[in-house]
């Protein structure tokens, strides 16, 4: 396997697919202690530190191939808003269970599909993480497709209360597979994904599971997206406010 030469949107492309996992891992830690149940409260959890753990390792992929000196932590706690690559979709608050299981299907069903094709691609390192966040994504997306079955084919009110989240979340699912940001080049020489080869499996992933859910997939005009070029909505900066916030306040600090 041959080492694909580095560029700018080589590690654009991978600083994007870490902060998804980041800014989802920190929206899935808003859960502990606020989960309908107990179990669920260590599920989530543990959700969250799968996230964390692939974001991470990303984060430091990312580091490695900018060669610039900058590790994890730099590239998590000392990037502004505008140097997050991540998609909408995980930006967003998600303070109703019925919302944070239809982002988790949605976004878990395409990490599915992406870390399959990426565990082929040229970049080994790249390939690496991608094996080992499949198996952890995989349980990801059968929790959320438990709960989404569960509460759609529930009560009146769940029914209502989960159709709603999905029609909530899915005007941000189409970002997921606009490729307009990535260079063509990175998709020709194997190290990239075009997300646009996903669109058919995730929705049909999704659409299974919407559909035994006896709920219906929204019909609705996409948002405007742009979260790759570092384009977001209000809320990533509150976000990013409270996850950077002890860093920036103690820099250099070691426990």
């Amino acid at each position: 396997m041959t080492t694909p030469s580095v560029t700018t949107s080589h590690v654009d492309y991978v600083l994007g697919l870490a902060d998804d996992a980041l800014v989802s891992a920190q929206r899935m830690g808003w859960w502990i202690s606020r989960a309908p149940q107990l179990e669920e409260d260590l599920a989530l959890a543990n959700i969250g530190l799968d996230l964390l753990g692939q974001a991470r390792s990303l984060l430091s992929h990312a580091g490695e191939l900018e060669g610039a000196g900058r590790d994890e932590d730099d590239l998590a706690y000392w990037r502004d808003e505008r140097d997050f690559r991540n998609v909408k979709l995980v930006e967003r608050p998600q303070t109703d269970f019925g919302v944070a299981m239809a982002r988790l299907l949605v976004l878990s069903a395409w990490q599915t599909e992406l870390y399959a094709a990426l565990q082929r691609g040229s970049d080994a390192t790249l390939a690496a993480i991608a094996a080992k966040a499949a198996k952890e994504v995989a349980y990801h997306l059968d929790h959320a497709s438990h709960w989404v079955l569960r509460l759609g084919d529930g009560t009146e009110e769940s029914h209502a209360r989960m159709q709603a989240a999905l029609d909530d979340e899915w005007p941000w699912v189409e970002e997921l597979f606009d490729g307009s940001h990535l260079d063509p080049a990175l998709v020709a020489s194997g190290v990239a994904v075009d997300p646009a080869t996903l669109r058919d499996a995730v929705l049909t992933r999704v659409g299974d599971v919407v559909r035994a859910a006896t709920l219906t997939v929204p019909d609705v005009r996409p948002a405007v997206g742009g979260g790759r070029r570092g384009l977001h909505t209000e809320h990533l900066g509150y976000l990013l406010a409270e996850m950077q916030h002890l860093t920036r306040s103690h820099p250099g600090a070691t426990w």
